[in-house]
């Protein structure tokens, strides 16, 4: 599904704030792989996750998805078949329009005319999909989403990503920011989802206990580089002390991510 080689990433080369954000990074992600990604701020995950939405251009190195060389491939071209969801749950939906013309808008991704899609038959699917997350929204379609909770809207900017039938998925912390309840329910329909539609995912983590429980694969970054690649046969007989000690073997350091150790 998609191939990272030898890619490497540096801001302000050359200057007193050079930054090598990523550092000779190669990976394979084989579809229907979901794939957990964990480290500490500064690690390198949401420029990972830039590079290959196409909102960075590599330093060095190339990208392939779907064995295309999409490297110069422009962020908007890339959204047609990369679909990304961020911590904040406004942020991947519109506030002032309706439910349903933000389902249309992402159903119909690349085409023009709300008007011609919303019919009646397009309106019953929107609603038998709607009734997977069992929120009731599948009767408020002419609602518009700022009227709907935090973890409403990401549980609907899931689902809406889902309609638009990605090649990958990248989800960034999408449940940082909601509350247990709805983080455990947002959880829930993304393994459901990726499980039912065969999804490539790739999805940044603080807590561990979820890199762990979620998945079959799961990589751990710092300073630019994965240290840390774990596949499923292995990955299911981890624990947090393992993956603590692990890190301590590689890096001859300990770790010192607050958020990490303290969101188990």
């Amino acid at each position: 599904m998609m191939k990272i080689d030898h890619v490497s990433v540096t801001f302000n080369a050359g200057t007193p704030d050079e930054n090598r954000a990523l550092k000779d990074v190669s990976l394979e992600v084989e579809k229907g792989d979901f794939v957990t990604v964990i480290g500490s701020n500064g690690a390198g995950k949401t420029t990972l996750y830039n590079l290959i939405a196409g909102t960075y251009a590599p330093t060095a190195g190339r990208i392939l998805i779907r064995d295309v060389d999409v490297t110069k491939t422009p962020e908007y071209r890339r959204a047609r078949y990369i679909g990304r969801i961020f911590q904040n749950p406004l942020l991947g939906t519109a506030g002032k329009m309706s439910l349903e013309d933000n389902m249309v808008i992402c159903h119909k991704k690349g085409y023009k005319g709300l008007g011609i899609s919303l019919n009646h038959k397009t309106r019953e699917y929107f609603r038998s999909r709607l009734r997977e997350l069992d929120m009731g929204l599948e009767n408020r379609l002419k609602d518009n989403v700022d009227q709907f909770s935090g973890g409403q809207r990401q549980a609907l900017t899931l689902l809406m990503a889902v309609l638009s039938e990605p090649a990958l998925l990248l989800l960034d912390e999408h449940t940082a920011a909601l509350d247990p309840r709805n983080a455990e329910i947002v959880m829930n329909l993304t393994r459901s989802f990726a499980e039912r539609y065969g999804l490539t995912v790739m999805m940044i983590t603080h807590n561990m206990n979820h890199a762990i429980e979620y998945g079959n694969r799961l990589l751990m970054m710092d300073s630019g580089e994965i240290v840390l690649d774990v596949g499923d046969g292995e990955k299911s007989k981890l624990t947090i002390a393992e993956i603590v000690q692990r890190f301590r073997d590689i890096k001859r350091r300990e770790l010192s991510s607050d958020q990490l150790l303290l969101n188990t």
